[in-house]
């Protein structure tokens, strides 16, 4: 295809102007559209979104200067070093769709918090035009036949897809060992707040950018857009959202349609937004919930007031006050550091101090079953572990690649494993030992594998909904007694695995950084869950949280323009 960008990116604060100036020799690559070379007039580094509203309904900005801008910011790092990766591809068509957008708005015809503004997707979410290929190579010219649903929704606010972020490769779950953030096709992906590989290694990343939606973070974190969308199935949000000191919201399984997104499973997989301020990606979140019928999953939100639209009426700075949260802590606080520890009492107190009722430490039920419950990426699958992901790997995967049509260069995993083993040496550095496990399951119907997956699948949601929702309910361990508790809270994305198994929700917000001596600081971030559906008390908290301590702060390492 042509299309990948193996160039590099430094983040850095700037002025539209510099990075316009600095932009017209790069932008090379077949991927990257023709910059747009009129003069911006508004800055979009740690802008917000209603920021950039502001700008585009007073005339300060058109959504072509916006779009042009962005480009003009991602070009103007293009050349390193250091190098990021976080952009795979730009779309050819976002200056026509932002020219479109601004027409739109001259019309009167303007509605909606996203309307002409720029924003990113991870590249397993299809975006017509554009290959989805995962980060792999096998993949690479692999173009859908049409937009995701999300992406649809996306384009009916008025949004522009501004082009398509690095991953780890097929979601982090194609191999053992892979770094987050590296991918056959789009090399290593590096964190902003310390863009370097490790001294004399094989180039991974010395601070990690968090995986699998590591693209999406290093970008948003860099202003590449305002917001972003990334996808989870087990921390691939809350992770590049701690490590890059964003907001990232990994929504209830069914909140937002997965169609039209190559996945790992459909019973864990869900996209969600990420975003500098919990508003933004409220904001985003509205927009891309909702009911689809080509996903089952998202039926909830096919009744009336089933999904809010609106996320942002409950940004409340004062939702702390009066709320319970508890805070497990074995065995999510045993492998922290001794500064991330004091991190988590810092973020304790702040939730005290704000008026919440925290249970500090708390125990979680079922935690000793939950512990030795395992994911199985071997196959046969190991005794007490579970297939779910394993299983969907190949099935849904099958599924995904069936849809593309006859004329896809690939039409099932075991053509993937087939062309890394065709190309090793550009394919193969962390093997695919998963894959090569997923291939043999056998997911015909009644088969054992299959059966063994539906009971795995059953056991699965027992435990970890039934662990959680138990939690919820508060030390009485009964419903509506006025002890129940709105929330856990976990260190960054250690406490992922329950809610990603249970389907529940899951919020990230910065934390605060980890000081390292000689070495730029560590972003760090907190994670408020919460029972199905209760996007919008999360998303309450989290502002409250954000609104008291304010931890953002943009990437200050890099070397400034030149």
């Amino acid at each position: 295809m042509g299309s990948r960008a193996r160039s590099g990116f430094v983040c850095a604060g700037l002025w539209l102007a510099g990075a316009l100036a600095s932009a017209q020799t790069a932008l090379s690559l077949p991927s990257r559209a023709t910059t747009h070379t009129g003069t911006p007039r508004v800055e979009v580094a740690e802008a917000t979104l209603d920021q950039l509203q502001f700008a585009l309904r007073t005339g300060q900005t058109t959504s072509l200067e916006l779009v042009a801008a962005y480009q003009a910011r991602i070009a103007a790092f293009d050349a390193g070093p250091p190098i990021l990766n976080g952009i795979l591809a730009l779309s050819p068509t976002a200056l026509d769709e932002a020219r479109a957008r601004d027409a739109a708005r001259a019309q009167g015809r303007a509605r909606g918090a996203l309307f002409g503004i720029p924003v990113l997707v991870k590249d397993n979410i299809d975006v017509r035009g554009l290959p989805t290929t995962a980060g792999a190579l096998a993949l690479e010219s692999s173009i859908p036949p049409d937009d995701a649903f999300l992406v649809k929704k996306l384009r009916a606010a008025g949004a522009i897809v501004l082009g398509k972020t690095t991953l780890t490769e097929f979601a982090n779950f194609v191999t053992s060992g892979m770094p987050s953030g590296y991918s056959s096709l789009g090399g290593y992906g590096y964190n902003p707040y310390d863009p370097h590989p490790v001294p004399g290694g094989d180039g991974r990343p010395a601070m990690t950018p968090g995986g699998s939606s590591s693209g999406t973070g290093i970008s948003i974190a860099c202003s590449f857009a305002a917001v972003g969308v990334g996808t989870e199935t087990s921390g691939s949000i809350l992770s590049p959202s701690s490590s890059n000191c964003l907001v990232g919201i990994k929504p209830t399984v069914g909140l937002i349609s997965r169609d039209g997104i190559l996945p790992i499973t459909a019973d864990q997989d869900t996209p969600g937004p990420m975003a500098r301020t919990v508003r933004d990606a409220a904001i985003l979140l509205g927009a891309l919930s909702g009911f689809d019928p080509a996903d089952p999953a998202t039926a909830p939100c096919g009744v009336r007031g089933g999904c809010p639209g609106d996320y942002t009426r409950y940004l409340d700075k004062f939702a702390l006050l009066g709320a319970r949260i508890a805070v497990p802590h074995s065995p999510y606080w045993d492998a922290l550091s001794a500064d991330e520890r004091a991190l988590m009492r810092v973020a304790v107190r702040a939730l005290k101090d704000a008026g919440a009722v925290v249970e500090d430490p708390f125990e979680l039920p079922r935690q000793a079953q939950m512990n030795q419950r395992g994911i199985a990426v071997s196959y046969p699958p190991p005794a007490n572990s579970s297939s779910v992901l394993l299983y969907g790997f190949k099935h849904d995967l099958n599924r995904y690649f069936a849809g593309l049509g006859a004329l896809a260069p690939i039409h099932e995993l075991a053509d993937v494993v087939a062309f890394n083993d065709a190309h090793p040496a550009e394919t193969l550095k962390y093997g695919q030992s998963i894959a090569l496990a997923a291939v043999r399951i056998d997911d015909s119907p009644g088969s054992a594998d299959t059966q063994r997956y539906l009971s795995d699948r059953a056991r699965d949601l027992a435990l970890f909904r039934g662990a959680l929702d138990e939690a919820f309910a508060g030390p009485d361990a009964l419903p509506d007694t006025g002890d129940e508790f709105d929330a856990l809270l976990f260190p960054a994305n250690i406490g992922a695995d329950a809610p990603a198994r249970a389907g529940y929700p899951s919020v990230c917000v910065p934390g605060g950084f980890i000081e390292r001596g000689s070495l730029p600081p560590r972003p760090f971030g907190v994670t408020f869950t919460g029972r199905a559906f209760s996007e919008a008390r999360l998303i309450a908290l989290a502002y409250s949280f954000e609104q008291a301590t304010r931890h953002r702060r943009p990437p200050d390492v890099t070397p400034p323009l030149r």
